[in-house]
């Protein structure tokens, strides 16, 4: 099993981002096209999505795959929500190959027991409704979220998000946020730089971001003016910056 698609565009320093949850590869376009600017971006999609919608694939998985499909030498690695969630579980498994991690909006996991169970429960059933009613009308509830309340209607956004039922049900059986451990006690051992950012207006997220800078050994935190959870997507060019600012090993 193997990751197709992987996406090359500009040229500089390496930085792989990770897209979050029914987006794709293609997914941020402005804030993709900025980043060619600096860097060679590479992208492709995750399990569940896109050319992979056929995979299935756990978050540590999921970082095993990645691993097999990137290159050898050491580069950036970010990821927003979902794909910062399966970066940081990369950052653990194969730390030597970054040079740098940038995580979005994502979380360490949910320390309760129950509540992660709850969670898992919760994710479970958004997977039997995205099967029931379809990617449409998935994707019109999951984009009206109060998270989502700032993100700007953008037809070219949406015709990037992922379309298959299945693989977006499979996504959320498999690395949804229940699936994951709680990896506040284990990321003292990454010691990469890194960047971690958050919407000024996420405020769970804000507090998720500060618990991963307490874990992480070599953190920067930098909240995003104006923004909500996607704030790269709201904010891409300030985002974009803050990318940029982050200084590699």
């Amino acid at each position: 099993m193997s990751l197709l698609g992987l996406q090359r565009d500009g040229s500089g320093p390496v930085l792989v981002w990770l897209h979050g949850f029914t987006q794709t590869k293609d997914s941020g376009h402005t804030f993709r096209s900025i980043l060619t600017g600096t860097y060679e971006l590479l992208t492709l999609d995750l399990p569940g999505h896109g050319e992979n919608a056929t995979i299935s694939a756990s978050l540590d998985e999921t970082a095993d795959l990645l691993a097999h499909a990137l290159p050898s030498k050491p580069f950036i690695l970010g990821g927003y929500s979902m794909g910062g969630r399966v970066a940081l579980h990369f950052a653990l498994r194969h730390r030597e190959r970054l040079s740098g991690l940038v995580v979005l909006s994502a979380t360490l996991g949910i320390r309760d027991v129950s509540e992660r169970r709850a969670r898992r429960a919760r994710d479970n059933a958004l997977a039997d409704d995205v099967e029931r009613i379809g990617t449409g009308a998935f994707l019109d509830e999951w984009l009206a979220q109060p998270m989502f309340a700032s993100l700007p209607a953008d037809p070219l956004e949406r015709a990037a998000r992922s379309r298959d039922a299945l693989g977006l049900a499979s996504s959320l059986r498999n690395v949804g946020t229940g699936t994951q451990a709680w990896l506040g006690d284990q990321l003292t051992s990454v010691t990469v730089p890194t960047l971690i950012v958050a919407g000024a207006n996420d405020r769970k997220f804000v507090g998720e971001a500060r618990l991963m800078s307490e874990a992480l050994a070599n953190a920067t935190t930098a909240l995003v003016r104006d923004a909500g959870h996607a704030a790269h997507l709201e904010r891409p060019v300030d985002v974009a910056a803050l990318v940029a600012s982050l200084q590699p090993q």
